[in-house]
């Protein structure tokens, strides 16, 4: 089962991993990914790390609390979803170069 495992490898596979995280976390931040709601009225920018960034609310919504919040929280959650789907899809590229049993 595991004839095409090289043991003698781990640990460089390890270190690889780590570093290419590093990376990958590195260059989320650099990524800005942007959430509409309303047709536009709510704008919701987080970066690839998830951490918010920028929030923009157009001045008709001033006036009304409860669709301002309901906007604002679908803003927020497709930005977020925004962000995982980006997580994901770096780590599939990260393990595209890894060939984790040293197999060809």
């Amino acid at each position: 089962m595991f004839e095409g495992l090289d043991m003698s490898k781990m640990g460089e596979m390890i270190e690889q991993l780590q570093s290419k995280a590093k990376e990958m976390e590195e260059q989320a931040k650099s990524v800005t990914l942007t959430a509409k709601a309303g047709g536009g009225m709510i704008e919701v920018s987080a970066n690839g790390a998830g951490e918010i960034i920028d929030i923009t609310i157009d001045d008709s919504l001033l006036e009304d609390k409860e669709s301002l919040q309901i906007l604002l929280i679908s803003a927020i959650n497709d930005v977020n979803k925004m962000v995982e789907d980006n997580r994901k899809s770096q780590a599939m590229g990260m393990m595209g170069g890894l060939n984790p049993f040293g197999m060809k």
